[in-house]
């Protein structure tokens, strides 16, 4: 694992969110910590869904200030080709979001802190269970 960077996918990112466990005390031990965008989507989209839409946006905006986000460009959009075929021959798909998230972790050399165990089927992606 790159020790000093990660990536964040949805679950954790709402487990730091939420201060769950020790996760928030983890993350401050990376000098790196990024969100890839499809992330930052889920995020919003919960935070304007919620009872508290204006505090949780407000909670969200504030930890993709302190993020990198990964942005999708073509590179990705052929890594995302390459892990959904594979998936597809393999009579494993994921959620078309979380190929997106791991492509992005995988063109960008990044472990990716989860506790979706679907992760582990992306062949190349450094699934790390928080």
């Amino acid at each position: 694992m790159n020790g000093d960077r990660i990536a964040l996918d949805t679950t954790a990112a709402i487990d730091v969110l939420n201060n769950t466990g020790e996760l928030r005390e983890w993350i401050a031990t990376f000098t790196l910590v990024s969100l890839p965008v499809p992330v930052v989507g889920e995020l919003c989209f919960g935070a304007m869904n919620s009872q508290r839409a204006g505090k949780n946006r407000r909670r969200v905006d504030a930890l993709i200030a302190r993020c990198s986000v990964l942005d999708a460009n073509l590179v990705t959009a052929e890594v995302c080709a390459r892990i959904r075929f594979r998936l597809k021959q393999s009579g494993r798909p994921i959620p078309e979001h979380d190929v997106w998230i791991a492509a992005l972790c995988i063109q960008h050399g990044l472990p990716l802190a989860t506790s979706d165990e679907h992760f582990v089927l992306v062949e190349g992606l450094e699934v790390v269970k928080r």
